[in-house]
């Protein structure tokens, strides 16, 4: 391991975007090797790399949309509320003059 108490914060901060380069770099290689040595099985089979993968479908984990508005300012409608949280601004002064909550609900 290297002592990096010796570098200057300057050095210190080309040899990390050096050292991305060459991570990048390297993946790049290691993708095209993984898919040389995958096309290779495949052919010994005698399927295409796209005939092999076109069936599976990856998940990214579960997809969350984000909560749409159920409340909407009056006179601006791009200020939305989900009604989680704190309440913002405008729903708080919307319900400090009297009004209903009820009324802000987006249709």
């Amino acid at each position: 391991m290297m002592d990096l108490s010796k570098y200057t914060v300057k050095d210190l901060e080309r040899l990390k975007k050096d050292i991305d380069k060459e991570i990048a770099s390297r993946r790049k290689y290691e993708e095209r090797q993984a898919r040389e040595e995958i096309k290779e099985v495949a052919a010994k089979y005698g399927f295409t790399l796209n005939e092999l993968v076109s069936g599976i479908s990856i998940s990214k984990g579960r997809l969350q949309s984000k909560a749409q508005g159920k409340f909407q300012h009056p006179e601006d409608p791009s200020k939305t509320w989900t009604g989680r949280g704190r309440k913002p601004n405008w729903v708080k002064e919307w319900e400090a003059a009297g009004c209903s909550i009820d009324d802000l609900r987006a249709a």
